[in-house]
């Protein structure tokens, strides 16, 4: 079992590749990991086939050699990349015994400065230890093209002639790239001293793209987004940008690696010979709105997601060729004529790498049933588009009117006026309505847009008829052409009908508030109406929800039981386990700050009210206690003074029952047996003198009151 172990490790060449989790360093690993050692060697031509079989027949004495990626993570938080060994947070004394365990050592310092120090520890610590390797070694430095970009031009009279290898020697490194080009000297350097067993390289790479993008993502992102009407251009653009596909890069570090090259530094780059600006235009016209505008060059450092590397990079104006790479190397383009030339296939690779892919989805069912409803929530959960047949009428005819507006009058008419024309003039025909020719040519126009063929699109009950699907999607008529891959771009993957009794229907519709009911199509007699229709075209063979099944579009069906909000919900949460998680772009950090800092807002908004709302509770108890002891002190109050005034006024009282009323009572007597004519003068003359000096004593007030 030893020995077949043994045999089995020979069949490997051990590599390590620094930062295995960033963005660069991984498609490198992913690259060489799918790949032969030597496949290089053999050309790729019909009259290389016969050396290819023998360099892979097993009787030849050569045994397939397979590449084994061992490397650094620089986050050992991050997932695992899933290769043989992985190493972070590593002692250097520790580094170095993995590293002689490898047969080849690439370091990339293109995109991470900070990884300079240990990449120079390590070649020059290697370079020690060369007496004791038991086999050759290799040590690949991917560096930067920018250690180019200070270059005086190769011919002064014509500036505009690329430079090449054979001028590196004069390259003069950008101010922030000096450490760099030491580096990039050194290594040379040092694979010049015992070059049997340690052998050195620099590969000079140009700005990478593709598989999901790094440098270029921004723009990337821009577009794919939608947010901006027009895309940046930071400066004016006219800088020229040396570039590479990351898997081309890839395939000239196979290359490197199998070749063994008489050259010690090799430039990767492709044969482009674009501007800044028209790669950011190529970007926005495939992704975007297909505008651009050019803004400060000083704007760029608002954007948070691109280091001063990054920066530096894209205002490079450099012009290179590597003749070399086609005359040595056996290289499987994948770009070789650039970014702007292959930008459909960029922006796959950028689709599929940063799991962006559109969701299409089309919502069927009767009038009424809450397809709009179910819909929105849909919308809004995936970030996609919500696509209604009258709300893109009108959104149709108001973007031709202002086409029209902006054009000059004095020109003969454009095809947008002409079609605007033949709108109105078809609605006027129809009593507002339009043909379905016209219907299908909006719809399809509509969904061709970038915002729905870059996130997706629900659309909300339409088609409604087969022949309208059939004719929507041209699904009949299969061809290579670039229209016919459009057009199967527009059709949904998910189908979803929600379907309802009539009873139901008619009932939720006679519910519905006067205000959603006025000037729409739910008054009583056109719902009946198109109730009817929707089911007179259901009951036919060719139906809507065949015509997907014919596709092997499976549709999805749900009953509609209940106008309760919680019937809808759960209708949509089966959608959204079939659907799976958003196919968008994950919140940034500070959209995750912004987002946690609204919720502590609205929280904390919360506790206040409650706070409030408790302190008012609180403070009413407050008042109403001391208002019930307020009403009880004022009737203590009361009866103290009623009980004060009781015992003051009875001594008067007592004076008038006993020297005062019996007199009065008796004169009163004789005036009602008399009937003078004037009672008050007989009262008065009815006191007899006696009476009045007996009264002296009493006081005046009494008097007062027994004379009244």
């Amino acid at each position: 079992m030893a020995a077949m172990t043994e045999e089995t490790l020979q069949n490997f060449k051990r590599v390590f590749i620094n930062n295995l989790n960033t963005y660069s360093s991984k498609y490198i690993a992913k690259f060489l990991n799918s790949c032969l050692v030597g496949a290089s060697l053999v050309d790729t031509d019909p009259d290389a086939e016969k050396e290819e079989d023998t360099f892979h027949d097993g009787h030849s004495g050569i045994k397939e050699t397979t590449f084994q990626i061992v490397g650094s993570v620089s986050n050992p938080t991050e997932e695992k990349c899933g290769y043989i060994e992985e190493y972070s947070s590593c002692e250097r004394e520790d580094l170095l015994h993995h590293l002689m365990k490898c047969d080849v050592i690439i370091y990339n310092i293109s995109q991470h400065p900070d990884q300079m120090d240990e990449a120079r520890w390590a070649v020059s610590a290697l370079h020690e230890e060369v007496d004791t390797f038991s086999e050759p070694k290799m040590f690949i430095l991917v560096s930067s093209i920018m250690t180019w970009a200070m270059s005086t031009p190769a011919d002064k009279d014509d500036p505009e002639i690329p430079f090449t290898e054979g001028h590196y020697r004069r390259r003069k490194p950008h101010p922030n790239f000096q450490d760099h080009i030491s580096l990039e000297k050194l290594v040379v350097k040092l694979g010049k001293t015992k070059s049997s067993k340690f052998s050195t390289y620099v590969v000079a790479s140009g700005l990478q793209y593709g598989m999901g993008e790094h440098i270029f993502h921004l723009f990337f992102k821009m577009s794919w987004l939608g947010d901006v009407k027009k895309v940046p251009i930071f400066g004016d653009g006219s800088n020229f940008l040396p570039t590479i596909h990351i898997s081309d890069l890839a395939g000239i570090i196979q290359n490197v690696i199998d070749h063994k090259p008489g050259s010690h530094y090799i430039v990767a780059v492709d044969d482009s010979k674009n501007t800044m600006e028209n790669i950011i235009k190529a970007i926005s016209f495939a992704l975007g709105p297909g505008k651009t505008q050019k803004v400060s060059k000083e704007d760029i450092f608002l954007e948070q997601n691109l280091t001063q590397t990054d920066i530096d990079s894209l205002f490079v104006d450099l012009r290179v060729e590597a003749p070399y790479l086609k005359e040595n190397f056996h290289i499987q383009w994948v770009s070789e004529a650039g970014i702007i030339e292959n930008i459909e296939q960029i922006t796959e690779e950028y689709r599929q790498n940063r799991g962006l892919p559109p969701t299409r989805i089309c919502i069927l069912g009767p009038p009424a049933v809450g397809k709009s409803t179910v819909a929105e929530m849909i919308c809004k959960h995936y970030q996609l588009h919500h696509i209604k047949l009258k709300e893109t009428i009108t959104e149709t005819l108001h973007n031709l009117e202002s086409s029209v507006q902006m054009e000059d009058l004095e020109d003969e008419p454009s095809e947008a006026q002409e079609f605007l024309e033949t709108l109105k003039e078809n609605m006027n025909l129809n009593g507002g309505r339009l043909d379905d020719q016209y219907v299908l040519r909006i719809m399809r126009d509509k969904l061709k847009t970038k915002p729905c063929m870059n996130q997706g699109f629900v659309l909300d009950g339409f088609p409604k008829t087969h022949e309208q699907a059939k004719e929507l999607f041209k699904s009949g008529e299969y061809h290579e052409d670039l229209e016919s891959k459009c057009e199967e771009k527009i059709i949904p993957e998910f189908v979803f009908s929600l379907n309802a009794t009539d009873v139901f229907l008619k009932n939720r519709v006679l519910n519905l508030p006067e205000s959603l009911v006025e000037g729409t199509s739910y008054s009583p007699e056109q719902f009946l109406r198109r109730l009817a229709r929707f089911r007179e075209r259901n009951v036919e063979d060719e139906t809507l929800l065949n015509y997907f099944e014919d596709l092997e579009i499976h549709p999805e069906l749900f009953e509609i039981t209940s106008n309760d909000d919680n019937e809808y919900l759960t209708v949509t949460e089966k959608i959204y386990r079939k659907l799976g998680k958003p196919k968008n772009y994950s919140p940034n950090p500070e959209e995750v700050e912004e987002a946690e800092r609204r919720q502590a807002e609205q929280l904390l908004k919360k506790q206040q009210a409650q706070m409030s709302e408790l302190q008012e509770k609180e403070e009413a108890q407050s008042r109403a206690q001391c208002w019930d002891e307020w009403n009880q002190r004022l009737e203590e109050v009361k009866r103290q003074e009623h009980e004060l005034l009781e015992s003051q006024t009875a001594p008067m009282r007592d004076y008038l029952m006993r020297a005062v009323m019996p007199t009065l009572t008796q004169g009163l007597i004789e005036c009602y047996r008399t009937l003078p004519d004037d009672p008050i003068d007989f009262l008065r003359r009815w006191v007899r003198p006696e009476d009045a000096v007996r009264s002296a004593a009493v006081p005046s007030n009494g008097l007062r009151a027994a004379s009244c």
